[in-house]
Formats: structure tokens, C-alpha cells, sequence
């Protein structure tokens, strides 16, 4: 069976992905926040939606789900019970942690990634003893979401249990925050060789309108603050935090969570 993933671009920086089955000429598609771009390409391209699956409740990750639910009465949409979506009564399956989705014959296991909301999940799909990670606005490349209605805590956990995946594990976030986050990357570790290289490259990719996205955990331990800081916090990263912030201690979660408000006004 053939299936492969793409990227729909949506609004200024969103990407809705679709889990494809050429074969079948069916799509499932995550973090449906535009209709409009996703009925294009399944038209064009002559595929029914199957499945949509909801990482978490923000409009720009469900607001089209219910026109999607209009062109495809059949869709099924599994979501968390608090992304918003009851109303949708026989198109809705609610999940959960450790819960087991199916894309064909293919297995995706429900995380709790908990940080950015406070019911944010991920998808872990694996296709031929290969992961992928549908993280929504969890962990970005380079980066990690704002903390909503979550806690600061829950993100870190979060980027605790995705370091614990092989390392060539694939992971699909939901926005092109690529090159700002390296931008605030390179502030934290001015020397870090990893992160002007990446640079690089993400550059020439924008250039040429491609996606920076998928990356691997191999390359985000390499060059994003939030998962080195939960591994161990550089010498370098610790000198250039305390240098812009009150930091009381030099543990792991403090770290992280200084980074964070440092982000949030960078």
C-alpha cells in the first residue's frame, strides 16, 4: 500500500497535513483550521477525506472542520471532548491518551502533549517501524508553542516524552515558525555551529517557497533550545539566559521556562 504525507499551506504560516493513501484514493487530514485550501487539493487530486484529527481546540487547527463535515458527511473527526467539536454528535469519536487511531492498516498511537492547552494531543504514526509525529503547536522546529491553558510544566514533560523517540523520528508541526525560532536559537547559543548551519539551509528552502518541515528529533536536540534545555542546558545557554533574565537555578525545567518568557517578548 502506498500512502504518503503531505503539507496544505493555510492562512500566513499554518500547514494542515494529509496522511494520503494513493491506492484508495483516500485522505485523512490534521488540523483542518481552512476548509477551502483542503477541498481544493482533495478535488484536484480526486481524494475522499476520511478522518480528520484534531491536535487541539484553536481556531486556526478546527475552524474547518465543520464546512469539511458538510462536503464529506461520512468524515469521522477524533478529537479531545474539550476541542469544541460535541456538536458534531455522529461525525465525532473522542480520544485520548494512550486511545489507537488506524490509517489503513497503519497505527497511530494518541499522546498527551500538554503545555501550549491543557488538552493539546499529538498523533504517533507509525508507518513501517518509522514514527511520525503529528505535534500541532507542541514543539515547532527550533521551538515550542506559547503556554495557553496549559502550564509550563506540561510543556516541559512533553518535550521530556518526545526525547524519549528514536532519534530519526519524524515530526509534522502545524506552523512555518522555522527561521524566527533559529533567529532566537542562535541568541541563546551565539556558537552553536548546528543552529547557523540550519539557518542556512532553511533559508534556501524558503527561498524556493518549500516547507522547512518535517524534522527529525535527531536535528531539533542539535539545535532547539527547549529540547537541549530538558537534555541539559548548555554552559553557553545558561550564560546568555542569566544574562537577560532572573535565573534563580540552573535546573532543567527553570531553564526551560525562562526560555520561554524569553521568547514570548523576542
Amino acid at each position: 500500500m502506498s500512502i504518503h504525507i503531505q503539507q496544505i499551506s493555510a492562512f500566513s504560516d499554518n500547514y494542515i497535513w494529509l496522511i494520503i493513501n494513493n491506492d484508495k484514493k483516500q485522505a485523512i487530514a490534521i488540523d483542518t483550521g481552512d476548509s477551502e485550501p483542503v477541498l481544493n487539493f482533495l478535488k484536484n487530486n480526486n481524494l475522499e477525506l476520511i478522518n480528520v484529527w484534531i491536535t487541539h481546540h484553536h481556531n486556526d487547527h478546527i475552524g474547518g472542520v465543520d464546512e469539511l463535515v458538510k462536503h464529506f458527511p461520512n468524515v469521522q473527526v477524533f478529537a479531545h471532548q474539550n476541542h469544541g467539536l460535541n456538536h458534531l454528535a455522529k461525525n465525532l469519536t473522542l480520544i485520548d491518551e494512550n486511545d489507537n487511531l488506524t490509517a489503513w492498516q497503519y497505527s497511530a498511537k494518541v499522546w498527551q502533549t500538554f503545555g501550549h492547552t491543557d488538552s493539546h494531543l499529538s498523533f504517533l504514526l507509525n508507518v513501517d517501524k518509522k514514527i511520525h509525529v503529528f505535534c500541532g503547536d507542541t514543539l515547532f522546529s527550533g521551538g515550542c508553542g506559547r503556554v495557553f491553558t496549559g502550564t509550563i510544566e506540561q510543556l516541559f514533560d512533553s518535550f521530556s516524552r518526545f526525547n524519549t523517540l528514536n532519534e530519526q523520528t519524524l515530526f509534522y508541526p502545524a506552523h512555518e515558525y522555522t527561521l524566527s525560532n533559529l533567529k532566537f536559537a542562535q541568541v541563546i547559543e551565539p556558537n552553536n555551529e548546528n543552529i547557523r548551519q540550519k539557518i542556512q539551509t532553511c533559508e534556501q528552502l524558503r527561498a524556493n517557497n518549500l516547507p522547512t518541515l518535517p524534522t527529525t528529533l535527531a536535528d531539533e536536540r542539535l539545535i532547539n533550545p527547549f529540547l537541549r534545555a530538558v537534555i541539559e542546558p548548555s554552559d553557553e545557554m545558561i550564560e546568555q539566559v542569566k544574562s537577560r533574565i532572573d535565573l534563580a537555578n540552573y535546573d532543567k525545567l527553570t531553564v526551560f521556562a525562562k526560555l520561554r518568557e524569553l521568547k514570548n517578548s523576542f
